[in-house]
């Protein structure tokens, strides 16, 4: 008898289980089936209030939780009426969204929609399949598509073990771990033909055909198509294609790319879609463009490909989210050589040379590997950056892909500056505070950003700061829980105590400092002078704790090292008791921080940080930015919502003196700007000052950093738009 590979175990023909429930609770079962419930306060709130400690456990998985949770709760909950009666409240308003007809924009319509494609997608962190910030705005983006109605799919990749789970030893190192997306209930459904069998593509790569079906993720009004390449008559290596994300070495990345443009490309075909629009969020899916321009050669038999360039120019659209060189993928000629057979080449109707050339940012450079970035640039009507300043970064790094265009600012790279999905990042609380004192419609109130204003000041100084009190409070707790350590190292480090009962406290000011532990993002610049910070960390009368969170790269070590410094000051007890660092950064400890610290930290070096969306999330929740003025920020920051570090420019190029000017601009901000004013209290015992810093932190950046104004920047400067002159 042939032994069963571990591989061939965990083939998962579907995510459905068998469970009876009383019939007064099926539209529960419903209801878990579309992540619409996830931005919905009371939608998250019918799973909790059933079990809270199982919804944690299953990490907020209302498919995992329904298939675990106790039939005597299912029962009482079938006899509370009260309950019920909420339960048919969400279903009929899910029912209600759900079925209203999509809004057609000029050629963008439910049978032409918007095809968008990424490597990772942010919905709900119960679906690991993201790993940072382009993931949450993907997400963000298909959310705020679902809202404002617009025909829009995703085009994604399925990830096996999805991103690591970060653990920290007791010496402060950082470990990783993985975990079996195929282990839980997932809110996917395997895609189905006409005659009910799976939906696959197939893809020449490793000189055979890899095969990837298809699964749907249903956001709101959005379809989300995941491609995986687990089925059970691929090779084993070729199983694990679509096993982690950012995994592996080149080649496994190289793969997990056609896959995601040229297999995205071929589902699109098989589900009879026409999309108006395919959008390459990053350079992840640039090899669609390549798909495209074969399907047009083969429709063309007498056509060229520089028809077929014109051709796909007018389909594609492109956005880059990183401002240097360098982090942009690209490949060997050998490697492309590889993946890449000689009957796809020759489709294309290209030279060896031809294709080399059209991911090369000099061409003539026959050295320099195939890029991504260069590809999409080529093959894409527009393009943009993500920011202000990420738009002027990006069309000097490309200028010389553009030699006949004298002058920087011609380059034909445009900018969308990225935005936050409102209601996934806007506590409930201040929902629930808008909802009471601007209208039922505040969302749609919040996008005009003078009537918002106006409406804004409905609220009370109490009534903010009470709502900001109890969601700091919460964080605290949450903080307590998560540090608790039965058992420590012979020294305390800031991410385990063995007693937490007392850690941390309402009053004193927080800040959060939470992203990638990457070089850029010099997470070390905070401890450049630790004898000043620790002084301010530690006053008797205005101490101030710190709250921290990131995760580094599995394979860079200098991040590690760098991350086992700051976690292990522990020969100072000041920064055990008013430091903290929470491990496994995910979706829900970004929304414990950006709702309840006082002030949200970001110091990258400039001009390296594209946009930066985690400030975006704290300011709509009333916390004050405290940043570098890069990304997003100089389009933010007006000097009363918030605070700035350094200067937005200078003509210093040295990084030593740049970081040492910096820090010495946030030690001097921090002490003797941010510090006296949120101490100072008027005769009610508020912050008076910091709460009219608070109220035009919502006033001016919720309506203006919104993923709502984000998608309509697209729509009407992107993907309406005609080809940007070359």
């Amino acid at each position: 008898m042939k032994a069963i590979s571990q591989a061939e175990k965990s083939i998962r023909p579907d995510f459905s289980f068998r469970r009876e429930f009383p019939s007064e609770l099926r539209k529960l079962e419903k209801i878990s089936s579309n992540y619409f419930w996830s931005w919905q306060p009371e939608g998250a709130a019918l799973f909790r209030d059933l079990d809270s400690t199982l919804w944690d456990r299953v990490e907020q998985n209302p498919r995992s939780f329904l298939a675990k949770v106790r039939d005597l709760r299912l029962w009482q909950a079938a006899g509370d009426s009260e309950f019920l009666v909420r339960l048919d409240r969400f279903y009929q308003k899910q029912i209600r969204y759900l079925a209203e007809p999509p809004s057609a924009h000029g050629d963008i319509t439910l049978d032409n929609p918007v095809a968008y494609f990424c490597a990772e997608f942010g919905i709900h962190h119960s679906l690991a399949i993201y790993s940072g910030g382009l993931g949450i705005l993907a997400g963000d983006h298909l959310k705020s598509a679902s809202d404002l109605n617009i025909p829009l799919i995703g085009i994604g990749l399925l990830y096996r073990y999805g991103y690591f789970r970060q653990h920290i030893s007791h010496d402060g190192w950082q470990k990783e771990s993985y975990d079996d997306i195929f282990d839980r209930h997932q809110a996917l459904s395997p895609v189905l033909d006409d005659k009910g069998n799976r939906v696959e593509v197939s893809i020449h790569m490793r000189g055979r055909e890899v095969f990837a079906q298809a699964w749907l993720a249903r956001i709101g009004r959005i379809s989300l198509y995941l491609l995986d390449t687990n089925v059970e008559h691929n090779q084993e290596v070729d199983r694990l294609v679509t096993g982690h994300l950012y995994g592996g070495d080149t080649e496994t990345r190289i793969v997990q790319e056609k896959i995601l443009g040229i297999g995205g490309v071929r589902l699109l075909r098989k589900l009879k879609i026409s999309p108006s629009v395919f959008h390459l969020n990053e350079g992840h899916s640039a090899f669609l463009s390549l798909e495209l321009a074969r399907e047009f050669l083969e429709a063309n038999k007498t056509a060229t490909f520089e028809n077929a360039i014109s051709h796909v120019r007018q389909q594609c659209v492109f956005t880059t989210h990183t401002p240097v060189s360098a982090g942009n993928d690209s490949f060997s000629p050998e490697l492309i050589d590889a993946c890449f057979d000689k009957e796809f080449v020759s489709a294309l109707r290209l030279t060896h040379d031809e294709l080399f050339a059209l991911g090369r940012s000099d061409v003539e450079d026959g050295l320099e590997w195939f890029g991504m970035t260069p590809l999409a640039l080529r093959m894409s009507r527009s393009a943009n950056g993500v920011s202000e300043i990420h738009g002027d970064v990006s069309r000097k790094l490309w200028k010389s892909m553009f030699p006949t265009l004298p002058n920087t600012d011609q380059i034909p790279i445009t900018y969308v500056t990225n935005g936050v999905h409102p209601s996934t990042w806007i506590a409930p609380l201040f929902q629930n505070l808008f909802r009471e004192k601007i209208g039922a419609d505040w969302r749609e109130i919040s996008r005009d950003q003078t009537v918002w204003q106006e409406k804004l000041a409905g609220l009370s100084d109490a009534e903010i700061w009470k709502a900001h009190q109890i969601l700091k409070n919460k964080l605290i707790a949450f903080v307590r829980r998560r540090t608790h350590a039965k058992k420590i190292g012979e020294l305390e480090i800031i991410s385990e105590h063995l007693n937490t009962s007392t850690f941390f406290d309402g009053d004193v000011l927080t800040i959060g400092f939470a992203r990638r532990i990457a070089a850029y993002k010099r997470w070390n610049l905070l401890l450049t002078d630790i004898d000043r910070l620790i002084s301010i960390l530690d006053d008797e009368k205005r101490p101030v704790q710190l709250v921290f969170a990131g995760k580094a790269h599995p394979h860079d070590k200098g991040a590690k090292s760098l991350l086992q410094t700051l976690i292990s000051q522990n020969h100072r007890a000041a920064w055990i008791q008013r430091a903290v660092f929470l491990e496994d950064y995910d979706q829900e400890i970004a929304r414990y921080m950006v709702q309840g610290v006082d002030v949200w930290l970001n110091v990258p070096r400039r001009p390296l940080e594209a946009s930066g969306t985690s400030g975006q999330k704290a300011a709509m929740n009333g916390v004050l930015n405290f940043s570098i003025l890069d990304g997003w920020w100089p389009e933010g920051f007006d000097g009363k919502n918030g605070f700035a570090i350094g200067v937005a420019s200078d003509s210093e190029t040295d990084e030593d003196l740049i970081d040492a000017a910096d820090a010495a601009s946030f030690y001097e901000v921090l002490e003797n700007a941010i510090v006296p004013a949120y101490y100072e209290r008027n005769s009610d015992g508020l912050p008076a000052s910091w709460i009219a810093k608070m109220r035009r932190s919502l006033a001016t950046l919720l309506p203006k950093f919104s993923s709502d104004r984000m998608l309509n920047d697209y729509l009407t400067k992107i993907y309406s738009e005609g080809e940007l002159p070359r």
